[in-house]
């Protein structure tokens, strides 16, 4: 029998005690991959720092991607995931080129571009920053770092995308899209005439990229870069950046010379909501993220709040989030374990199975990580 379970979580991220280094083959729920860097010591002083914005600070590549399916419905055409995926940090030119080619649509890039466009601006204004990129934006712009925007997308959608996020047109240094640079990424164009803009040298800039083709516009610039990879089943063709990280919320300023953040609490991290939903079972509960286009691939970790189980009560709850290899694929799996469970389950509840919804809220008891264990201070 299957019961319905709805599960409002709110959680908090719990920081790793140590920061391991290991290759970007290596998937686990472990923060940090390094590449031919030192993890634990600053090689290079980084004087700003230069962002990406569609998949790196915005979850628009996951809000829009049924877009390209709907579309091509009309044409008769079935969509191509893994063509899809390929064309994530390409120049919008350069996409609309490939779809049409791929597809074999009878349109012009521009009457692509006219049908389709108006689709996507009704998407870009419900697009919502990616877990930890309102918390770096915020630190940078108050500890006086020069940052820029520098993104595939022109600059008129550019704007369009930032519109509604409070505070971000007026905190960057500078904002480039690729009309305003002879050649948009995997080219160095956008990075290098971001560093001018901001009156630095490109080699103390550090990149924040997710696509491939950011990557390799940053090490083509002689930068250093850190890659948050948005299709964590790609993670392995990262190994040319500088550092790899499941997710923002796992960047270490620090180890860039830049100044460390304020905000944890021992060893957590209030972070902003996020949503999911799928299937789970209690007692640890176990469960693959049904609804990928909800939450986003960039966050991998230990968490923890409270859960509101449908006509069941509230509990405490612990969750992991991590990636691992499921024979040649990524598979996500969350675990969710209770540490408190209502009274009149006490006993009786072995399983739960059916939807649940997950939100990752703002204000959160404090809990302690010591090893694996985990406590909750006294009231």
């Amino acid at each position: 029998m299957f019961h319905l379970v709805c599960i409002n979580l709110g959680f908090s991220y719990l920081k790793s005690q140590t920061t391991p280094s290991l290759s970007v083959s290596s998937i686990s729920s472990i923060n940090m991959s390094c590449c031919g860097n030192d993890c634990n010591g600053v090689q290079t002083k980084i004087s700003a720092v230069i962002l990406d914005l569609d998949g790196t600070l915005l979850n628009t590549e996951v809000l829009t991607k049924d877009i390209v399916k709907v579309f091509l419905a009309k044409y008769g055409k079935v969509v191509d995931w893994e063509k899809e995926d390929c064309r994530l940090g390409m120049m919008y030119n350069e996409s609309v080129t490939s779809i049409i080619k791929d597809y074999e649509l009878p349109l012009t890039p521009d009457e692509y571009s006219k049908q389709i466009t108006p689709l996507y601006h009704q998407m870009w204004p419900k697009a919502k920053p990616l877990p930890g990129a309102n918390r770096l934006i915020k630190h940078l712009h108050k500890k006086g770092i020069p940052f820029a925007l520098a993104s595939n997308s022109i600059t008129k959608n550019i704007e369009a995308k930032i519109s509604r996020q409070q505070g971000w047109k007026e905190s960057f240094s500078a904002i480039l899209g690729s009309d305003q640079v002879d050649h948009g990424k995997p080219a160095p164009d956008i990075f290098l005439e971001a560093a001018k803009r901001m009156g630095v040298d490109a080699a103390s800039c550090l990149v924040i990229e997710d696509s491939l083709v950011g990557v390799m516009a940053a090490k083509a610039a002689g930068m250093k870069v850190v890659a948050v990879p948005s299709l964590q089943a790609h993670v392995d063709r990262y190994v040319i950046a500088d550092l790899v990280l499941h997710s923002l919320l796992e960047f270490q300023p620090e180890h860039w010379g830049l100044p460390v953040f304020e905000d944890w609490m021992e060893n957590a991290l209030i972070i902003e909501p996020l949503y999911a939903k799928g299937q789970m079972c209690e007692g640890p509960f176990y469960a693959d993220a049904d609804d990928p286009n909800v939450l986003p691939d960039q966050i991998s970790g230990v968490f923890f709040g409270w859960a509101k189980l449908d006509r069941h009560g509230v509990s405490k709850v612990v969750v992991s989030i991590e990636w691992q290899h499921d024979s040649c694929a990524m598979k996500r799996i969350i675990q969710m374990y209770m540490l408190t469970t209502p009274l009149h389950l006490a006993g009786r509840m072995a399983c739960i199975s059916g939807d649940y919804f997950i939100e990752f809220q703002q204000f959160l008891p404090l809990l302690k990580a010591t090893g694996k264990e985990l406590t909750t201070p006294h009231p």
